[in-house]
């Protein structure tokens, strides 16, 4: 098993991190907090490699397949330079009628499939016919 991990962390990019950033983690890396779904931020020590990044070079280590709508917003506003304090220091408190965080479940079992789409199950509703075409004209 220690063989199939190895090979998957240098051949492939979506299955966590790859050799290359956990070696540049591992030197440069330093850990600013994790999120509810076990995803690992960091930033990166010492001087920059390219200005053009910003005033610090900042990433996330996904918990499983990468996706990047695994991030909670206050985590990617961070990623994105919005703001210089981390979601892991700050204390927010989220609003009654505000929902918890759901990843996109786009192409999963998971997904909304509303009422007349040919992968939801059962009848497709009949057409009302107050649907009245505009033409040139008119």
């Amino acid at each position: 098993m220690a063989l199939k991990d190895t090979l998957l962390r240098i051949f492939t990019w979506w299955n966590g991190q790859t050799m290359s950033l956990a070696l540049y983690t591992a030197r440069k890396g330093q850990l600013v907090g994790t999120d509810e779904a076990g995803n690992t931020y960091y930033r990166a020590q010492g001087p920059l490699i390219d200005r053009s990044v910003g005033t610090e070079r900042r990433w996330v280590v996904y918990n499983g397949y990468a996706d990047a709508s695994k991030v909670p917003p206050g985590w990617r506003g961070w990623l994105c330079h919005n703001g210089d304090v981390p979601p892991s220091e700050e204390t927010y408190v989220p609003r009654e009628w505000q929902k918890p965080h759901v990843e996109n479940l786009t192409g999963t079992s998971g997904a909304y499939r509303p009422k007349g789409s040919q992968l939801n199950i059962g009848k497709r509703p009949a057409a009302t016919g107050d649907y009245a075409p505009w033409s040139p004209g008119d």
